[in-house]
């Protein structure tokens, strides 16, 4: 089939190059000069593994272009994608300018009937208004459809290519059959594909990033029940977990969510609920809660060495708000880095992604090291933010000869408590009760 994906941000790169790994033409156009010119050479502007692979592959196969002709690109194509992004406006509402812009544009360019699928993340309604926008500008035929994305962040290529569910509103028996053979090759193990009107798969999308962010939350606030208690936020999880109607997925504590969607589609949908006259509350305390949540490892670090962190000196593991991303948006790091540089701290800090995303936002406050281990020397602890895998099964020893004092505070629950006592460790974690050496 021949498609056109128009925004080549995160979503719209990802199902580009996925799209054309499974046979498809398709060209990915962008109004950024710069960015298309990168991609025409196969250089990829995001960390996302398997993806690099995928765009050079499919670009020597010339399966898949980059342009910055949007109109030359819904010319040439039967299907067109929308994957402009949608940041979230003062009041929290999804700024939908972008994807009305690119409807609008589509409109004017369009030479024949085309079916449109809005890949962005916008809120219900939204697909009555581009096809507006649309039939404004044209007399042809148009199906506009919504096929929300459901990508993990460091698991965006795999996601795509193996679905545990595609979700496709569509507008008509026509586009329904289209989009069955579109996406045919990435259920073929039998995952579901659910058709349901334009309005439900708008919704969906939301609903599930705020299920999630709630799930987070709500273990978070366990957490500090389980730390006033002495009880292990771990074995609580475990206990909850195996319940069959709960899971286990979505409960670990940590210092918050981030990143370009929970935050957002949490704000949006609570604008949305607040529209029709809903009673969003749940949704307010899930992202209560998340703020507070950020500040963690602040407060952690305030309450063992006091309101005045002049002369204290702080390593950080992990920049990004997750791993496999270097993505900064969001990012707990960001509430950290910054509340201890006005107490009077330094901070040295690693990734093995996020670094320069990190020093775009950062810039120079702060010193950045290619080695995990080189931020140690000299600090008066390590905090971690991001779970990264390197940092999971550390060099214990090396960490604590190179800290002024052997203290941790771990944001991601990365290591046993009793095991850190035995190393030597002052331990702080979430959820669980901090240890020292020498104690029971």
């Amino acid at each position: 089939m021949k498609i056109a994906v128009i925004g080549t941000g995160y979503v719209g790169l990802v199902a580009g190059a996925c799209l054309a790994e499974t046979g498809n033409d398709v060209i990915c156009a962008d109004i950024d000069e710069n960015k298309i010119a990168r991609l025409s050479r196969g250089e990829v502007p995001i960390f996302e593994p398997g993806l690099e692979p995928l765009v050079e592959g499919n670009l020597a196969s010339g399966r898949l272009r980059f342009t910055t002709d949007v109109a030359q690109a819904v010319q040439a194509s039967e299907i067109i994608f929308i994957a402009v992004g949608t940041p979230p406006d003062e009041d929290g509402s999804a700024d939908l300018q972008h994807v009305l812009g690119v409807a609008a544009a589509i409109g004017r360019a369009m030479n024949g009937g085309k079916i449109i699928i809005t890949k962005s993340t916008v809120p219900v309604g939204t697909a009555a208004r581009v096809r507006a926008a649309i039939e404004a500008e044209t007399h042809h035929p148009v199906h506009v459809c919504s096929n929300p994305e459901f990508l993990k962040e460091g698991a965006a290529v795999e996601d795509f290519m193996k679905p545990d569910r595609v979700v496709l509103g569509v507008d008509s028996e026509l586009a329904g059959k289209v989009l069955t053979e579109l996406f045919s090759p990435f259920v073929r193990t039998g995952n579901a594909v659910l058709f349901m009107d334009v309005a439900a798969a708008e919704i969906t999308k939301y609903a599930a990033n705020a299920m999630l962010a709630t799930r987070i939350s709500f273990m978070n606030t366990l957490a500090h029940l389980c730390e006033a208690a002495g009880a292990d936020v771990d074995m609580v999880r475990r206990g909850i977990g195996s319940d069959t109607r709960i899971g286990p997925a979505f409960l670990f504590p940590g210092v918050g969510y981030g990143g370009s969607c929970f935050p957002k589609d949490v704000k949006a949908l609570i604008r949305t609920m607040k529209e029709e006259g809903i009673d969003a509350s749940i949704l307010e305390a899930v992202e209560a809660v998340n703020d507070a949540q950020k500040g963690l490892l602040f407060r952690r670090v305030i309450g063992r060495f006091g309101e005045d962190l002049k002369g204290r000196r702080f390593a950080l593991w992990g920049l990004a708000f997750k791993p496999n991303t270097d993505d900064m948006r969001e990012a707990p790091s960001l509430v950290t880095i910054p509340a201890l540089l006005a107490r009077g701290a330094t901070v040295a800090a690693h990734d093995p992604a996020a670094m320069e995303a990190a020093k775009r936002v950062l810039g120079t406050s702060i010193e950045y090291f290619s080695n995990n281990y080189d931020v140690l020397e000299g600090a008066d602890a390590l905090i971690i933010h991001t779970e990264w895998l390197p940092y999971r099964r550390p060099d214990f020893p090396r960490i604590r000869d190179a800290l002024k004092s052997p203290m941790v505070f771990d944001g991601r629950n990365l290591y046993r408590p009793e095991r850190m006592r035995e190393l030597g460790f002052e331990y702080y974690s979430v959820g669980r009760v901090a240890v020292r050496p020498g104690t029971v």
